[in-house]
Parts: structure tokens; sequence; C-alpha cells
């Protein structure tokens, strides 16, 4: 089971770094990504990383603002959101996939429960 933490409300402009954590196990998949879904929209993928050497993959939304990245004595992978927008409001989600490829949604797995990012 992956946990996401580091959510909350942020004015436009501002910054929130999430984290996902996990077990090992549970990190065997290739691909960590980062995924939101806002109301009555359909779930995006926004980041994600390949944990052997750290390519990373990104949204066109997001590019140049947010950063996806490692910590692998702790486990955990991060998403650095930095000038956010009313547009960035959703939750989000981390959950593993073989290829790091943002479309295929459905090919994750492993979702933790979320956490809230509003920006207001």
């Amino acid at each position: 089971q992956l946990v996401e933490s580091g959510g909350g409300s942020v004015q436009a402009g501002g910054s929130l770094r999430l984290s996902c954590g996990a077990s090992g196990s549970i990190y065997g998949d290739a691909c960590v990504g980062w995924l939101r879904q806002a109301p009555g929209k359909e779930r995006e993928g926004v980041a994600a990383i390949y944990r052997r050497d750290g390519a990373a993959n990104y949204a066109d939304s997001v590019k140049d603002r947010f950063t996806i990245f490692q910590d692998d004595t702790e486990n955990t992978v991060y998403l650095q959101m930095n000038s956010l927008t009313l547009e960035d409001t959703g939750m989000y989600y981390c959950a593993t996939a073989l290829t790091c490829y943002l479309r295929a949604t459905s090919a994750y797995r492993d979702w933790g429960q979320g956490t809230q990012v509003t920006v207001s």
C-alpha cells in the first residue's frame, strides 16, 4: 500500500511538496507515478519516475513547474509543485506501473488513498 501526504490549501503561485511512501515490495514495479483527479474530470497522469535511473516524464501542463524525485534511503518519491494554479486543484495519488507512460492511467496499480491539493 502506498501512502501519500503533503497536500493542503495554498494560494495561487504557491508551492507544495507531496510525499509517497511505500514498502520495498510495493516498489517492485519499475515506475512510480503521481496522478490527479479534479472534480468532474478524468484522472490524469502528472509525473512519473523510473526507480532504476531517476528518468522522469511530465504532463505538458506541469512541465517546468513540477519536479518528481526519489530518495532511496527513505524509499520515498516526492512531487515538488511550484507556481500552483487553480487548475492544479484535485486529489493527488501515487501508484506504480511497469512503464512511466502518463496517458495509460489504467496501467497504474497499488494506488494510495490520495492527498487533496486545493489552490485558491
